[in-house]
């Protein structure tokens, strides 16, 4: 017993330094009035629930909210969920080196750092980007892509990002359905659609619940991607969360406002996950 816990201390230590610690310290300056500058960066005082009545009267903080739903919603649980599974059922059952090709181009997208990805889609939305060159030679006018569509062009560039995790999670998911029981269906004269709907889709419910608790948790934490395209405008067009809680933190030098928004966020996240396991009745 002894030894075993020797052995684990290491492990251990590390959980609490550089997870629970960070998590707890968040949880102590999201009371405090603690600032980057001033009187209030040398004595820290605490304000109890000053900070949350703050945020919930700032408009600011309602806005991102709803863009936060918004980018979530249409990149994360519609975009990549929907569109992982769909090239994964598309790949089932095609020969390895099918599978070996598309495989590597879309986990392109899935391993290039975010930073290089904003980049990538601002030279391809940019006003004399790529996009914008194809349309003029069509004959087409140049459309402000990132300024007329910016949350469009985000959640377009988050789900070539992320499809890819989605996919791979779905496709060992169905490499585990047993192919007598698609072909027992079949037999009985089930369609292919009946045999999606009735037979896999059930069979893989847990993967799916699984799948969009870490797309949701990856996607709520997305920073790099939207401030380098958009820097969260204009205006406050793509004014996510992390976005503003940046903004408050760093650019207005109000940190213990700015915790006490991440741990707003860290709530919502385990508030969706909750809601799917329960809305989908699965065990995880």
């Amino acid at each position: 017993m002894l030894r075993s816990i020797f052995f684990l201390l290491p492990s251990w230590i590390l959980l609490l330094v550089f997870f629970v610690g960070p998590i707890l310290l968040t949880f102590y300056f999201s009371f405090t009035n603690l600032a980057l500058t001033g009187t209030q960066a040398q004595s820290m005082e605490f304000v109890g629930f000053q900070n949350f009545a703050a945020m919930f009267e700032d408009p600011g903080f309602r806005v991102s909210v709803m863009k936060t739903i918004v980018f979530l919603f249409l990149s994360a649980i519609v975009g990549q969920q929907v569109l992982g599974f769909l090239l994964a059922i598309l790949m089932k059952e095609k020969n390895q080196a099918f599978r070996r090709i598309i495989g590597i181009i879309v986990i392109a997208g899935w391993v290039t750092p975010e930073i290089v990805v904003a980049f990538c889609w601002v030279a391809f939305l940019s006003d004399s980007g790529t996009l914008n060159m194809l349309l003029n030679s069509l004959g087409l006018e140049s459309i402000t892509w990132l300024y007329s569509f910016p949350m469009i062009s985000v959640c377009i560039a988050n789900i070539w990002h992320g499809t890819a995790f989605s996919m791979m999670v779905f496709q060992a998911s169905l490499d585990d359905v047993p192919k007598t029981v698609e072909e027992a269906a079949i037999i009985d004269g089930a369609s292919k659609f009946q045999v999606l709907t009735r037979i896999i889709l059930p069979m893989v419910k847990g993967s799916i619940v699984t799948n969009m608790i870490l797309v949701t948790l990856q996607t709520l934490g997305v920073f790099t991607l939207i401030f380098t395209m958009t820097g969260g405008g204009p205006g406050t067009a793509t004014q996510t969360l992390p976005i503003f809680m940046y903004n408050q933190a760093f650019v207005n030098y109000q940190l213990g406002y700015g915790t006490a928004i991440s741990l707003v966020l860290l709530i919502i996240g385990i508030f969706a996950s909750l809601f799917y396991i329960r809305s989908m009745k699965v065990q995880i």
